[in-house]
């Protein structure tokens, strides 16, 4: 399982707009590519020193074909509707991580 987190400073200035957007026409349109199975919008909780309000999304892959497939076959599309609606509002910065374990209560 690959997870592939953007996280996001979201600007106060557009705060609810990219939220809306982001709830209700992205992460839509990134499900719909079928790359993902999983995707997690969270709040970065503290006192954000530069301003605006932080997320972390959490893409789950099944492999890393299928992350692959996502940046080759859609990505520059999905980023390009991001910069073109919010510019410099958001900055963004992303990983990729491996789940090596997981460990839940029964």
């Amino acid at each position: 399982m690959i997870i592939y987190n953007v996280t996001s400073n979201v600007d106060d200035s557009i705060h609810q707009q990219w939220l809306e957007w982001m709830m209700d026409k992205h992460v839509p349109d990134i499900m719909a590519t079928g790359k993902f199975y999983k995707i997690k919008i969270v709040k970065v909780l503290g006192d954000e020193q530069h301003g605006g309000t932080t997320y972390s999304v959490q893409y789950t892959a099944e492999n890393r074909e299928k992350l692959d497939e996502y940046y080759r076959d859609h990505s520059p599309k999905l980023r390009g509707e991001m910069k073109q609606l919010f510019g410099d509002k958001v900055l963004q910065f992303r990983t990729e991580l491996e789940l090596v374990q997981e460990f839940k209560m029964v």
